[in-house]
């Protein structure tokens, strides 16, 4: 049962990335994607790609678990 919860999680969290990208038209380096960078590290970037993108998939999974609350 919880593989079953991960794995919805997981998808869910997939999910919410692609909305968000479609939201501000996939564009990356615009106002919003640069706000949202400094938000989310202000000065301490994580230390590679990896770290990164393990912090936007972990943010896309808070997204759906709040959104899901509702």
């Amino acid at each position: 049962m919880k593989t079953l919860s991960r794995l919805l999680e997981a998808l869910g969290a997939l999910w919410e990335l692609a909305r968000l990208g479609v939201l501000s038209r996939f564009r990356l380096g615009g106002p919003y994607w640069r706000w949202r960078l400094h938000t989310a590290f202000g000065r301490g970037y994580p230390s590679g790609r990896v770290a990164l993108l393990k912090s936007a998939f972990e943010y896309g999974r808070w997204v759906f678990c709040m959104r899901r609350m509702r």
